[in-house]
Order: C-alpha cells, then sequence, then structure tokens
C-alpha cells in the first residue's frame, strides 16, 4: 500500500498590505476635494493640453473686448464707459453659454458614462454632497469668466482716472450681474447634463436650451411690442435666461437699457420685477432638488 498522501501546507505570503494609520480627514474633505477637482477640471487645469484649449480660450474671448474697451478709453481718455459692465455680459451671453455646455457635460456626464458614482458614494459621500460639490464648483468656474472682464473694465476706469465713486458703485452692478448670470446658467447647464452620460447629448442640449429661449423670448418681446402690448411684452424676458438677468439687473440699479433709456421698460412692472428675481431664485433651487433626487436613485 502507498503512504497516505501529507495534507497541504498552508503559507501565507505578505505582499506588502498594511493599514491606514493616518490621520483620517473626514466628510468635509471629501467634499472639498470633489469640489476642487471639478472647479479645476472647468478649466482643464491637471488635464491634457487639448482639454485646456476651449475653457481657456472662452475666458480669453469674454475678456479681450473688455481690454480693447479698456484700451481706447485710457487712449482717448474718456469721462465713461462706452458700455454698462452688466450689458457687456449681456453682449457676450453665447460665449457664457457655451462655456457652461463644454463644462457642464465634463463635470458630472463623464461620471454617469465611467459609472464612478458607486465609487464616491462608497465613501462618506452622500447624493447630495456630490450634487452641492458639482453644483458650487460650475457656479465659481462660470462666476470667474463672468467677473473676470469685468474687473478689467473697472481697472481700465482707473487707469483713466474717471469718476470712482461712480464706477466703484457700478461695478458692483455689474458683479451682481456676473453672479446671477453664473447662477441661472450653472444650474441649467448642470442640471441638463445630469440627465445623460453622453458628453455630446449634453453640450447640444444645453446649447438649444440657451438658444432657443432666447429666440422665443426674442419673438414674442417683439411681437407683443410692435401690437401695442407694449405693457405685457417684456414678461417674454422671462423664457431667456440671459433676457432674463440682464432685465433683472437693469431693472433693479435703475440702469439705462441697451435698446431703451427708460430702465422700466425690461421689467413690466415693480411687482414683475420682483418676479423675475423670484424665478431666478427658484430655477436654481429646483434644478438643486431634481438633480438630488435623481443621484439618490444611482
Amino acid at each position: 500500500m502507498s503512504e497516505p498522501t501529507a495534507p497541504p501546507v498552508d503559507v501565507i505570503h505578505d505582499i506588502g498590505y498594511r493599514h491606514y494609520e493616518g490621520e483620517r480627514l473626514g466628510h468635509g474633505y471629501a467634499v472639498r476635494s470633489l469640489f476642487t477637482q471639478t472647479l479645476r477640471g472647468s478649466f482643464g487645469l491637471g488635464r491634457s493640453i487639448k482639454s485646456k484649449i476651449l475653457p481657456m480660450g472662452m475666458l480669453a474671448l469674454i475678456c479681450l473686448p473688455a481690454g480693447i474697451i479698456v484700451a481706447v478709453a485710457v487712449y482717448t481718455k474718456m469721462s465713461k464707459l462706452p458700455v454698462e459692465y452688466s450689458h457687456y455680459l449681456d453682449s457676450m451671453q453665447f460665449v457664457i453659454a457655451l462655456f457652461v455646455a463644454s463644462q457642464a457635460p465634463v463635470a458630472v456626464s463623464r461620471d454617469l458614462r465611467f459609472m464612478t458614482l458607486p465609487l464616491y458614494f462608497s465613501r462618506p459621500l452622500t447624493s447630495r454632497d456630490y450634487v452641492r460639490a458639482k453644483f458650487g464648483a460650475m457656479f465659481c468656474s462660470v462666476l470667474i469668466l463672468t467677473a473676470l472682464p469685468v474687473l478689467i473694465m473697472w481697472i481700465g476706469t482707473l487707469l483713466a482716472q474717471m469718476s470712482f465713486g461712480y464706477n466703484l458703485r457700478h461695478v458692483a452692478y455689474g458683479l451682481v450681474a456676473a453672479a446671477l448670470y453664473a447662477l441661472l446658467y450653472s444650474a441649467i447647464g448642470v442640471a441638463i447634463a445630469s440627465l445623460t452620460p453622453r458628453r455630446g447629448f449634453g453640450v447640444a442640449a444645453i446649447i438649444a436650451v440657451m438658444l432657443i429661449s432666447l429666440a422665443v423670448s426674442g419673438i414674442i418681446y417683439a411681437v407683443l411690442d410692435n401690437s401695442g402690448h407694449i405693457g405685457v411684452a417684456p414678461w417674454a424676458n422671462m423664457i431667456s435666461p440671459a433676457r432674463l438677468v440682464d432685465s433683472t439687473v437693469t431693472w433693479l440699479f435703475g440702469l439705462a437699457s441697451i435698446t431703451s433709456s427708460d430702465a422700466g421698460d425690461m421689467v413690466p412692472s415693480t411687482f414683475g420685477g420682483w418676479v423675475f428675481l423670484a424665478e431666478i431664485a427658484l430655477v436654481p433651487a429646483a434644478a438643486y432638488g431634481l438633480m438630488v433626487r435623481r443621484y439618490r436613485k444611482i
């Protein structure tokens, strides 16, 4: 008879795994890290050169005309800038929309496409934390885009020795407009981008919403104004994010509108102005709530 086979000997291999013994930075650090990563990514920082071209190009494009205005104002010794700070942003609304359309899908669509959300939520991050970080990062990136040309124009007034008090007051109006553009555009952009994992679909959908709403608002306004319904026509500005912000800021600070010397032409009434402000507040709140609800199901 053959001898019984000896049982196999178990061997423990030391492959270098060790328990983490460092400081645990906690929940707040995780949220801040996601916020910082998204904000940097909105301008292509930490990514390839190709990823930097479009966002940095949009930043240069929105600042270049402001720099030209400053140069002309200084050279010709103007006593006042030829355009209001807030109206400058309205004239550059397509650049803002294009920036949001290109970068909002980068912030959220890629996480859906590559299924990285379960990795985020396996950490002490909740769906609300994720939405707050992405929402805040997109708002800050658009705010940088909109506030920078306003500050460039203000610096130009200092160099041209224009009225300091007047321009300090009006640059504050411009920064309020920049914040409202950033709030509304980022909310709409991130909410739309979160609906699809396809970046191209997100870009097309955001551009379509911005352009179609602007066209529809302009057409309705023109039809009502030309048909004699002058008091009703300004309600059409509620349809377009760009016209909504511009008309609200123009009314709120009593500025002269682009098409009229009367700021009241931009809103239907004082009551209408408060309705416009309420819409600017409610649209981002609704977008935030819908995103939280959506990510809870993932």
